[in-house]
């Protein structure tokens, strides 16, 4: 623990008091650990608390420890507009349980939240269209846990666009000169 805290982490240290489970500074980034049930109080004090405001956030992700307990690990960066505090929180996971949505709070956390659940396969309760943004619907399995089978091949949708082909380096489309090679050979 630091004898010199910042000023942002000493307000929030003693604005949410024992649901700060760890905190640290280092390299001029403040972090804490909060449990997930805590996630969105936690959240709701850092962007209300005028003198704190932070009022965006900037990431939300996650941590894979696959050899940890528990496993997951929520990451959210906030980040004050008016103060240019910056501070980091984090809450554990266990693999087959959910952490509240900050969406109510922030309105970025909708596609954040759904990336991080679309890649881990992480639950947020209270998220209002929890559904997969980058791969397709039928995708099964979240890759970016550390032991998703990587050589796993999942078949393609169906073609979706009629009249498009793809190939291996290019699309081809029935108006040549629309699409550009996706890569070059």
């Amino acid at each position: 623990m630091s004898d010199s805290l910042s000023t942002a982490l000493a307000a929030v240290l003693q604005g949410l008091g024992d649901k700060v489970l760890s905190y640290h500074s280092q390299f001029g980034d403040d972090t804490i650990v909060v449990a997930s049930a805590d996630r969105l109080d936690a959240a709701r004090y850092l962007f209300e608390t005028p003198e704190l405001n932070f009022d965006l956030l900037m990431d939300s992700t996650a941590v894979d420890w696959d050899q940890e307990e528990p496993r997951f690990e929520v990451v959210d960066h906030f980040f004050s507009t008016s103060h240019h505090y910056r501070l980091r929180l984090k809450c554990r996971v266990e693999e087959d349980s959910s952490v509240p949505s900050l969406c109510a709070l922030y309105g970025s956390a909708n596609w954040m939240e759904r990336e991080t659940y679309d890649m881990y396969g992480i639950e947020f309760e209270g998220h209002h269209d929890l559904r997969r943004i980058l791969l397709y619907p039928e995708f099964r399995g979240w890759p970016l846990r550390k032991d998703y089978d990587k050589l796993q091949a999942w078949p393609l949708f169906e073609a979706r666009y009629p009249g498009i082909r793809e190939q291996e380096d290019k699309i081809i489309h029935p108006n040549p000169g629309d699409q550009e090679p996706m890569h070059e050979p």
